[in-house]
């Protein structure tokens, strides 16, 4: 998927969103996988009105919340870095209604030539 995720920013001009959108991806993917408990987990990147949404499918109902780890805790992260890189990417995140969908939406940002 980061695979697909890189090539897609290339093509539409958006090579300098790369290293950050890989990483939303990574955690939001990753997330489903291990919490969801389902064997399909889809992901849709677009580019609309100079905005790049990223949308992390799963299917199962329920709530994603950020945790509060503690320092020695190996895991339990991801959801507040996936916060702090869309805050400073001028965008906002957050879950359908049901659950059953993680999104990003941040400000498209071209490369310079």
């Amino acid at each position: 998927m980061r695979r697909i995720t890189k090539a897609r920013l290339k093509y539409c001009g958006l090579g300098a969103m790369t290293e950050d959108v890989l990483v939303l991806v990574s955690e939001l993917v990753t997330n489903s996988i291990l919490h969801s408990g389902t064997t399909e987990i889809s992901l849709k990147v677009t580019l609309q009105e100079g905005r790049l949404r990223i949308n992390v499918h799963d299917g199962i109902e329920g709530s994603i919340k950020p945790k509060q780890p503690n320092d020695s805790a190996e895991s339990g992260r991801g959801l507040a870095l996936v916060s702090a890189l869309v805050q400073e990417n001028g965008g906002e995140w957050g879950v359908s209604e049901d659950g059953t969908t993680v999104w990003c939406l941040l400000l498209a940002r071209e490369e310079r030539k």
